[in-house]
């Protein structure tokens, strides 16, 4: 079956944001832009489409996607253990290039991987991304492109690695990539910094008032 391919250089529709609602419904893989590169993604609530995405990268399950967002609000419903760093970098970056690593809550029911007690979330700065969140819901999403090669910052690129694989291309044009987010992992009352990304530690530290352990 052909991929579906949506336009959203101009934002996306309410009617393009139905029709993608009903992929993720029914299993299905998108690919999408961010504020840094396209991602892969799809229900987080499904083993079946999340391993779909895992095994498009050529991943396994020890390395759970994050979850795109579509409001800071939607952060407590994923962890009912957000701490005062973390509250204070979503005030100060979201939506931006800044992933978090949470305590997910008590009786989440995502299905991301092996490791169930966190969650990575992001609330990415991309207009048309957000309208489709705020459609279908979170979303779990991974860079595009194969495990060890660049991410996508194109729907060409994407296409290229992924082909029918994909259910539906949504399309806004180049991607700021590829520079991917900062990765902070906020679980305990010191930030630890697991990626560099476009968000800089200095940057971090001057938000959250206090240094970042770097991960070695």
């Amino acid at each position: 079956m052909e991929s579906m391919k949506v336009d959203a250089r101009e934002g996306i529709s309410p009617s393009d944001a139905q029709a993608v609602k009903k992929i993720v419904e029914a299993g299905g893989l998108l690919v999408l832009p961010t504020d840094t590169v396209y991602g892969i993604g799809a229900d987080p609530y499904s083993t079946r489409a999340v391993n779909a995405v895992l095994a498009a990268k050529g991943r396994g399950r020890q390395m759970p996607p994050p979850v795109l967002i579509a409001d800071p609000e939607d952060a407590a419903r994923v962890s009912s253990q957000l701490n005062e760093v973390a509250h204070r970098l979503i005030g100060a970056f979201w939506p931006g290039a800044l992933t978090l690593i949470v305590k997910a809550a008590e009786g989440i029911r995502f299905d991301l991987g092996d490791i169930k007690d966190t969650v990575a979330i992001r609330m990415p700065n991309h207009e048309a991304t957000l309208g489709v969140l705020r459609a279908v819901g979170p979303l779990a999403v991974t860079s595009a492109n194969l495990t060890g090669q660049p991410a996508a910052t194109s729907v060409e690129e994407a296409i290229e690695y992924f082909g029918e694989g994909v259910d539906c291309y949504i399309d806004s044009g180049p991607t700021p990539g590829p520079v991917p987010s900062t990765i902070i992992d906020v679980t305990a009352d010191v930030p630890v910094l697991l990626r560099a990304g476009m968000i800089s530690v200095a940057d971090i530290e001057a938000a959250c008032g206090q240094k970042v352990l770097i991960n070695k």
